[in-house]
C-alpha cells in the first residue's frame, strides 16, 4: 500500500511563498487521486487542492485558486503544493492524502491513505 511523507512546512510572512511536498512510497497507479487538505485550530479539515495522477487534472478550493498550484513529478512520485501570496488565514496543518479509486477530489472521507501533516504558519 502506498505511504505518504509530507515535508516543507514552516513559518512565513504574509505575501511570501512556500512549497510543500508529498512523496509516495509504493506504487501509484494512474487512477489515483492525490489531495491536499488543511486544518486550522478549532476548525474542520478543508480541501485545498487535488490532482489526478494519470491525467494530471487539477482541482482547487476557491480560497486558494490563483495563489496555490498543485503539480507532480512522476519520476520522484511527489506531489507539490506551491503556495504563493500566503495569508494569515492559510495558517493550518497541511496534509496530503491518496485515494486509490476514482473519487470526487474534494471529499476527504474518500481518501484512504494520509500522510502526517506539516504546520504552516503565516504571520501578518
Amino acid at each position: 500500500q502506498v505511504q505518504l511523507q509530507v515535508s516543507g512546512g514552516g513559518q512565513v510572512q504574509a505575501g511570501d511563498s512556500l512549497r510543500l511536498s508529498c512523496t509516495a512510497s509504493g506504487r501509484i497507479l494512474n487512477y489515483y487521486t492525490i489531495g491536499w487538505f488543511r486544518q486550522a485550530p478549532g476548525k474542520d479539515r478543508d480541501f485545498v487542492a487535488a490532482l489526478k495522477w494519470g491525467a494530471g487534472d487539477t482541482y482547487y478550493a476557491p480560497s486558494v485558486r490563483g495563489r496555490f498550484t498543485i503539480s507532480r513529478d512522476i519520476a520522484k512520485k511527489t506531489v507539490y503544493l506551491q503556495m504563493t501570496n500566503v495569508k494569515p488565514e492559510d495558517t493550518a496543518v497541511y496534509s496530503c492524502a491518496a485515494a486509490v479509486e476514482d473519487i470526487r477530489p474534494q471529499l476527504d472521507y474518500a481518501y484512504e491513505v494520509w500522510g502526517r501533516g506539516a504546520q504552516v504558519t503565516v504571520s501578518s
